[in-house]
Formats: structure tokens, C-alpha cells, sequence
């Protein structure tokens, strides 16, 4: 069937090297990509929502909500790379425009977990939980033409 395929588009010339196999054996079709997008976006929501009701658990809470928060952070970003690929948004994450707002973003994605994991530090936690709020605003509107 995939010579025939390749004989009705005109490659049967060339035989598919291994890593052009691999490359299109490993892309996902638009479907897969927008369902993967969605269950780790909603998993990252998830864990943000989470964290907000673990705020309230006595003594642990506090750190249980900034683990949380940034680890649904992480997935919502995450997520993003099903539907651009991690290279394509590699490059833009780091694209002069959105630099600052990207560095910022990840120190305080970094600086929340320092605060809760080695610093046991609950009121640091929740100031990069805040600056992590905004750094992440401002990180996402860098993508919308003339947003800032």
C-alpha cells in the first residue's frame, strides 16, 4: 500500500530514508494534536483548581497549593505543544519579543517550587504564586499581535 501511495504522488524514485520514516511515523495528525492540547490543558487545570482547594488544608496547605498551581501552570504550557510542536515553540518562546515575559515566567515557575520544597517558606511560595499569575498573563498575551 505505501508504494503505491508513493507511486500515485510521484516519489517511487526515491526510497524513504529511516529518519524520514521515523519523522512521519512520530507527527501527529490535527486531530490527535487538538485532543492532545485539550486532556493536557484540562489536566493542567485540574491540578491548578486542586491546588486551590488544598489551600485550606491546615499546616501543609499552603505549599500543597503552590505545587500544585505551578505544576498545572507547567501542563497548561505544556499543552501547547501538541498544537505548534516543541521546537516551533521553543523558538517563539524565545523569539526577542517575548523574551523578558519568558524568563520571568520560568523564575517564578522555579522560584515557587524553591519556596515550597527547600525554602519551606509558605508566604515566598505564595508571593511567586502571584508573580507566577502575572508572569504567565503576560507571557500569553506576548502571542497576541499588539496585546502589549
Amino acid at each position: 500500500m505505501d508504494k503505491l501511495r508513493r507511486v500515485l504522488s510521484g516519489r517511487d524514485a526515491e526510497e524513504p530514508s529511516g529518519l524520514s520514516e521515523v519523522i512521519e511515523a512520530t507527527s501527529l495528525g490535527w486531530g490527535t494534536r487538538v485532543k492532545g492540547f485539550v486532556a493536557c490543558f484540562a489536566i493542567g487545570c485540574l491540578c491548578s483548581l486542586l491546588g486551590s482547594c488544598l489551600l485550606w488544608v491546615p499546616k501543609k496547605g499552603l505549599v500543597l497549593f503552590a505545587v500544585f498551581y505551578t505544576l498545572g501552570n507547567i501542563a497548561s504550557i505544556g499543552s501547547t505543544l501538541f498544537l505548534m510542536g516543541p521546537m516551533k515553540q521553543l523558538k517563539r518562546m524565545f523569539e526577542p519579543t517575548r523574551l523578558i515575559a519568558t524568563i520571568v515566567m520560568l523564575l517564578c515557575l522555579i522560584l515557587t517550587l524553591c519556596s515550597a520544597f527547600w525554602w519551606r517558606k509558605a508566604g515566598l511560595a505564595l508571593l511567586f504564586c502571584i508573580l507566577q499569575f502575572f508572569a504567565l498573563t503576560w507571557y500569553s498575551i506576548s502571542f497576541i499581535p499588539f496585546a502589549r
